[in-house]
C-alpha cells in the first residue's frame, strides 16, 4: 500500500497549574474544536498543547491506516519524511515542538542555555537539565501576552532603585552607585547590572520577604489611598505577589522589561535571555529541548548561581525585544516569523474571505500545521483521502508535499504552521 504522508495527528495537553481553566482556556477550545468528543473539565487547567514528537507529549497519529501510533515512531520508520537536509542536520529528529499556551498566572523567570552549556549542565546534573540541547524559543501572541523579557534600560532600573526603596535595600549602596557610574559605558554597565542582580537574588530568605512584605503593604496602601502606584510597578508587582507570595521573582519586575504583545506580535528569547510569561494565549515554537534555569516565581529547582552566570546582561528597551515578521514574497497570505537560529521557523498563514482555493505549499522540511480559525477540506496526493479542517485541527505534512484547501467557512482562515527552513 502506498506511504501516507499527510496525516492529522492528536496532540498531547499538559495541566500544569499555571494553566487557564476550562474552556477559559485557549488551548481547551483548540482541543474541542478539533476533537467535538474530547471532554473539557470546567475546574481543570489546560495550560499547553504540544504538537510534536517529543518523549514526553508524542502526538498520535489520527489515521487507521497508518500502523505506527505516534508521530515520534512514524517518524524513525521514515526519516526522508524530515527532509534530507533537516535529516542530516538534526540526525533524523524533528528538531522542533510546536506549542498552544494558555497562561492564567505567571511562569518562572527563567533563561534557556545555549548548546556548551547545556552539554554542561547536562553532564554535572541530569536531575535538573534532562538533555544537552539549547532552546531557543518564540512566542507569537493569540490574545494580548504579557511578560517580562530582557534586562530594562539602565535608567529605568535606575529609577525603580531610586522610587522603591525595598528594592534598593536588596542590591545595596554599592551595587546601585556602580550602576549609576557605569552609565555609557556598555561593558561596565554590564558588569554592574550582574552585580546588581546577584546581590538582589543571593539575598538572605529572611531579608528578602521582610523588604517584599513591607513593599507589598506600601502599595497595598498607596493604591486604597487613590495614590498612582506606577513609580513601584505596583499592579502588577501585587498580582505576581498574589500568585508567588513571599518570592524573590516579584522583585524582577525592577529589573527586566514588562512586555505587551498585540495578537501576530512575537518575541525571541535565544540563549541566556531572562524571561517569563504573566498571562495570555499564545503559540509558541522552540527547539526539542526541555532545558530550563529558573530563579524565581516558581515552587521548582531553582539554580540562582548558574542563572546570574549566564544571563544576557544587555539592557534595551521593551520595542527592541519585539521579533519583526516578514510577509513572504512568494505569498501574501504567509507572514514569516524566522529566528536567528536553524530549528525552526513559523509562518502565519491568513486567507481572506474572497479566496476559496488555496495551496499549503511545499517546503524542504516536515511541518506541522495548527488551525486557528475557519474550515476547509484539504486533499493532498500524499493523503490518499480528504481531511476535513476545522479550528484546533493539526496535520503532520512531510517535506516537499503541497495540500490544496477548499475553503468552506465564509470569513476566510486562520493558520499557523511550523517547519525547519536550512
Amino acid at each position: 500500500m502506498e506511504e501516507v504522508r499527510v496525516f492529522p495527528l492528536t496532540c498531547a495537553v499538559q495541566n500544569y497549574a499555571w494553566g487557564k481553566i476550562g474552556l477559559d482556556s485557549e488551548v481547551a477550545k483548540l482541543v474541542v474544536g478539533g476533537d467535538p468528543l474530547a471532554v473539557i473539565e470546567d475546574r481543570k487547567p489546560y495550560a499547553e498543547l504540544w504538537m510534536g514528537a517529543h518523549p514526553k507529549g508524542d502526538a498520535q497519529i489520527k489515521d487507521n491506516r497508518i500502523a505506527q501510533t505516534t508521530l515520534g515512531q512514524w517518524i524513525n520508520h521514515f526519516p526522508a519524511c524530515l527532509g534530507s537536509k533537516v535529516k542530516d542536520t538534526f540526525q533524523g529528529q524533528l528538531p522542533f515542538l510546536f506549542k498552544v499556551l494558555s497562561v492564567n498566572t505567571a511562569l518562572s523567570i527563567q533563561a534557556h542555555p545555549n548548546r556548551e552549556l547545556a552539554a554542561r549542565l547536562h553532564a554535572q546534573f541530569p536531575e535538573h537539565y534532562p538533555d544537552n540541547n539549547h532552546k531557543p524559543e518564540m512566542a507569537i501572541a493569540l490574545t494580548r501576552f504579557q511578560g517580562l523579557c530582557g534586562f530594562r534600560p539602565v535608567e529605568e532600573i535606575l529609577g525603580f532603585l531610586k522610587s522603591v526603596p525595598e528594592f534598593h535595600a536588596l542590591v545595596g549602596n554599592e551595587a546601585a552607585e556602580e550602576l549609576r557610574c557605569s552609565m555609557g559605558d556598555a561593558v561596565r554597565t554590564s558588569q554592574a547590572l550582574k552585580k546588581c542582580f546577584t546581590r538582589m537574588m543571593n539575598c538572605e530568605k529572611k531579608v528578602f520577604v521582610d523588604q517584599l512584605n513591607m513593599l507589598v503593604k506600601r502599595v497595598t496602601e498607596e493604591g486604597a489611598s487613590g495614590k498612582d502606584t506606577l513609580s513601584s510597578n505596583g499592579d502588577l508587582l501585587l498580582r505576581l505577589h498574589s500568585q508567588y507570595p513571599g518570592d524573590i521573582g516579584c522583585f524582577s519586575i525592577y529589573f527586566l522589561n514588562h512586555m505587551v504583545l498585540d495578537p501576530g506580535q512575537a518575541m525571541f528569547l535565544g540563549a541566556n535571555e531572562p524571561h517569563a510569561y504573566l498571562y495570555g494565549d499564545c503559540i509558541e515554537c522552540m527547539a526539542c529541548s526541555d532545558n530550563t534555569v529558573r530563579a524565581g516565581l516558581t515552587p521548582k529547582y531553582i539554580d540562582v548561581n548558574t542563572l546570574c552566570e549566564m544571563l544576557n546582561y544587555n539592557p534595551a528597551p521593551a520595542a527592541s525585544k519585539i521579533f519583526p515578521h516578514v510577509q513572504d514574497a512568494a505569498d501574501p497570505c504567509v507572514s514569516l516569523y524566522d529566528p536567528p537560529v536553524p530549528d525552526f521557523t513559523v509562518m502565519r498563514i491568513q486567507i481572506p474571505a474572497s479566496v476559496k482555493q488555496y495551496t499549503v505549499a511545499p517546503v524542504d522540511s516536515a511541518s506541522i500545521l495548527l488551525v486557528i480559525e475557519g474550515n476547509a477540506t484539504a486533499t493532498s496526493a500524499a493523503a490518499l483521502s480528504d481531511v476535513a479542517l476545522r479550528r484546533g485541527t493539526v496535520l503532520f505534512v512531510s517535506a516537499n508535499e503541497n495540500v490544496s484547501l477548499h475553503i468552506t467557512s465564509p470569513s476566510g482562515m486562520t493558520m499557523f504552521r511550523a517547519c525547519c527552513l536550512l
